[in-house]
């Protein structure tokens, strides 16, 4: 088996959308004429998605009010710190940046609805 996508519920899944497709790269696979407003977004190699979606029959987690290390989405990034600054221009907001001893950086962020977006950019394993 492998993932086919990871769900969010979120207040604004159409705004959501259009802010990762346009500063994200994320392409639309599909979006729902529903009262949810569901959209599948896919990453750049178009095989991973996520679906973000208003259920107001449930609760809207508040991600601005967890911590980065319970939920996070992590994203490849060649620049983790170029992309940090044109993502918090876009909106985004900085909460952590980490460099590891085996040359990783892994930068986090919010998006501008709260949830935490980690960028990768990994080392040499040892």
């Amino acid at each position: 088996m492998r993932i086919e996508h990871v769900a969010f519920n979120v207040a604004e899944p159409k705004q959501m959308a259009s802010w990762y497709m346009q500063h994200l790269g994320f392409g639309l696979k599909r979006a729902l004429n529903d009262a949810a407003q569901t959209h599948f977004l896919s990453d750049d190699t178009g095989v991973m998605m996520i679906e973000v979606y208003c259920n107001p029959a449930d609760q809207v987690p508040d991600y601005a009010a967890m911590d980065p290390l319970i939920l996070h989405l992590a994203l490849v990034s060649a620049d983790p710190a170029a992309d940090s600054t044109r993502l918090i221009a876009a909106g985004a907001s900085h909460v952590t940046d980490v460099h590891l001893a085996d040359g990783s950086h892994l930068a986090m962020l919010r998006d501008p609805w709260g949830l935490a977006l980690q960028l990768c950019r990994r080392g040499a394993a040892r």
